[in-house]
């Protein structure tokens, strides 16, 4: 149980992104309520009853965008914190479903005792809905990225693309390194340390340097060598292979035993340059 809930899961992270999906949110929550009419709704007889029933997608349409807007900044994403700010929609929505239900629609008198009814049905309704919406969501991201990533893959050069003789200087403190450009690999950050992959004779050298990624991205940054990840600058041209999931693409350097992660927010700059300059 612990380590599905530690499982990493996209979150959302542009206003685009959090803004229609707070909207399909709320007319997912107002479809459910007019066509199952669960709770009691049939029963519910009113000229204007649908109208009536709207303010509940823009209850829960809200209280999803004001969730997401908080948690978008958050540096780890999983499965876990996907439930846990679920279940803050829920609450926050049922708050204010309960108000509205209260004073507009049944007119009784506030009572925790109700409200706790109230919050079971949100529960209720919720529940079903955001199992589909974060399945859904996994399964669409993960089939876009993996189609994308194979096809940049098929178009990648096998051996490394030809760079001028560029070298890249970086100096910090008492330490200075020079390399090829078409040396570089790339560089991976660990608090205030970098280690900097690079060839030299065709073997692997790797050098750790006290400086920050951005420092390390001021001195070295070109149209090739890029930051992807808020832990790592890579070098684009030495990109075999691309991988695809739910959480977005993995870069793909043979010289080096890991993979490099492409945070989402770097992807419409990372994956055309790539589409780009090996098509």
């Amino acid at each position: 149980m612990f380590s599905f809930a530690s499982y990493p899961y996209p979150k959302s992270e542009s206003f685009k992104e959090i803004l229609i999906s707070s909207l399909g949110a709320g007319i997912a929550v107002y479809l459910f309520l007019i066509i199952f009419q669960p709770f009691g709704t049939e029963n519910f007889q009113h000229p204007y009853k649908f109208l009536l029933l709207f303010p509940y997608c823009i209850i829960f349409g809200t209280a999803f965008f004001i969730a997401n807007l908080v948690t978008s900044r958050a540096n780890r994403w999983n499965i876990g914190a996907e439930l846990s700010k679920i279940i803050f929609i829920l609450f926050f929505g049922s708050v204010l479903s309960y108000f509205y239900n209260s004073l507009f629609l049944s007119h009784v008198e506030l009572d925790l005792g109700n409200y706790f009814y109230m919050f079971l049905y949100s529960l209720a309704v919720g529940i079903p809905i955001s199992i589909i919406y974060i399945l859904s969501r996994y399964i669409y991201l993960k089939n876009i990225h993996e189609k994308k990533a194979h096809s940049i893959s098929q178009h990648l050069p096998v051996s490394a693309s030809e760079q001028q003789l560029n070298l890249l200087k970086i100096a910090a403190q008492n330490t200075e390194l020079t390399i090829l450009e078409k040396d570089f690999l790339c560089v991976q950050s660990m608090e205030n340390y970098c280690t900097f992959y690079f060839l030299e004779n065709n073997s692997l050298k790797k050098v750790l340097i006290r400086i920050s990624l951005s420092n390390a991205l001021q001195q070295i940054e070109t149209d090739s060598v890029k930051k992807c990840h808020r832990s790592y600058i890579v070098n684009l041209r030495r990109v075999k292979d691309l991988k695809g999931n739910a959480q977005g693409y993995k870069l793909i350097l043979p010289e080096i035993d890991f993979e490099i992660p492409v945070s989402r927010s770097f992807i419409p700059f990372i994956i055309p340059q790539l589409q780009q300059q090996n098509s």
